[in-house]
């Protein structure tokens, strides 16, 4: 699982638009929003930073034999000990955030529930069968990735902040196959057209890609934009790679910061044959995306019954009213991206098409399981699942509207990983774009 810290919380809420930010579920902590160059688990004024997630990564690569590796050992994931785990977070059902027994009373009628329904136990063994059954149909009705099972025995709990997104000296044919996975087989391509700057297609000489952009215009908007949102993706993965790159090494210490040559030669116009100026374009676009789905996702949250649960009362009271804080910053911006014009149209090819698109980005979340960097994972897993749960949203929009406000949703629900996944992406878009505008101060300082 995750947890939140309402101090960094607020200072999302002040300069919400870019930073560096975790979002977590909660342990108190706080990074002030200034990006870390060396490495340390202590804040300025003594306090332990922690920000916990649950998360396996042990999964294996559904596809092919793991042959990846890292170049340095920063690529290693540094796993959290139980003990700083909160108990409303680790015991019990791991998807449940609103409410838990927490007296001797409510543990005492828990018990008495529990033997009175084992009078008739062949019945409620069955009905508990079917009721498994039916959650995990709807749930495959509507999610568009992969979720770790946070029950198995190889997730483990890891503190975000001990783990940041960085340079890890994963690339090559490994981490390229990766990406030319999800590209040539999960964005509606033809083999027969070529992605520009694909290193591993064969060679094309003077191509700028036109012919590869002629093809996608040519696409249904849905496509097109399933298209930009992997590119945006990507584009924001390789921009926190060339932010935070290792610098030097020496007398122990690792030092981190921008890495100027290696964002020329993803982003420069001159370098990538004006591919560059797509990328961030498309990074933008997902920006939007993600934003308009916790603009639509804020009355989820607004209702009585969602208290986000940690087992602190007061902390959990700040977390939500600093989270609605948010959501309420978010409504004052008018250029939210409009999903309601993809998927409309005829009704049966609509519903085939989104049922394609759906599949589509949960075989991509599964490819996530194939990096064969630990850390480069858990960012990629978790930015995914992101971008998946603000999908799930924006295509939910019928059933988020419908919400009880004093009892639990049947038509639309978030899980606890979800949740924080989707606020994690959001954040590290964020990041993105703040970084992005630091590159171009510097490139412009050097002319």
């Amino acid at each position: 699982m995750w947890k939140l810290t309402s101090r960094a919380l607020g200072g999302l809420v002040t300069v919400w638009f870019f930073g560096n930010f975790v979002f977590c579920w909660f342990q108190h902590s706080s990074n002030n929003g200034r990006p870390q160059t060396q490495h340390s688990d202590r804040t300025s004024d003594g306090q332990d930073q922690s920000c916990l997630c649950h998360v396996n990564l042990k999964r294996p690569c559904p596809f092919w034999p793991d042959d990846g590796h890292c170049s340095i050992k920063d690529c290693q994931v540094e796993p959290c000990p139980e003990s700083k785990v909160p108990d409303g977070i680790k015991s019990g059902n791991y998807n449940k955030y609103s409410q838990a027994p927490s007296t001797m009373v409510d543990m005492q009628e828990c018990e008495q529930a529990k033997e009175l329904g084992a009078i008739n136990s062949t019945l409620s063994n069955q009905s508990k069968e079917a009721f498994a059954d039916w959650t995990r149909h709807d749930d495959a009705q509507d999610h568009f990735c992969e979720l770790d099972d946070e029950t198995s025995p190889d997730a483990e709990y890891v503190d975000l902040l001990l783990n940041p997104e960085r340079y890890t000296g994963y690339k090559g044919p490994s981490a390229w196959r990766v990406w030319n996975s999800i590209y040539e087989e999960n964005c509606f391509k033809p083999r027969s057209v070529y992605r520009p700057l694909n290193p591993l297609a064969p060679s094309r000489g003077d191509d700028d890609g036109e012919g590869f952009y002629d093809w996608l215009e040519g696409l249904c908007l849905e496509k097109r934009v399933f298209y930009r949102l992997i590119s945006g993706l990507h584009s924001s993965i390789n921009i926190h790679l060339c932010a935070e790159y290792l610098l030097d090494e020496g007398w122990g210490r690792a030092v981190w910061g921008p890495n100027i040559q290696e964002f020329r030669l993803r982003f420069d116009t001159a370098e990538t044959k004006g591919e560059g100026t797509r990328r961030l374009k498309n990074l933008y676009f997902l920006y939007l995306i993600e934003l308009r789905a916790l603009y639509k996702v804020a009355p989820y949250f607004e209702r009585a019954i969602v208290n986000l649960y940690t087992g602190n009362a007061e902390e959990d009271g700040e977390t939500k009213e600093l989270l609605l804080s948010i959501f309420n910053k978010i409504k004052t911006f008018p250029m939210h991206f409009d999903e309601k014009s993809m998927f409309a149209g005829n009704k049966i090819e609509a519903k085939t098409l989104k049922e394609e698109f759906r599949l589509h980005f949960k075989n991509i979340s599964r490819i996530m399981d194939c990096v064969g960097c630990s850390k480069c994972r858990l960012w990629g897993k978790l930015q995914t699942q992101g971008l998946g749960t603000a999908l799930k949203i924006l295509f939910s929009e019928k059933e988020i509207q419908n919400l009880p406000e004093h009892s639990p949703s049947k038509g639309f629900q978030l899980t606890r990983h979800e949740i924080v996944a989707l606020i994690n992406a959001f954040a590290r878009l964020s990041t993105s774009i703040h970084q992005l505008h630091n590159f171009r101060l510097m490139l412009k300082e050097k002319g």
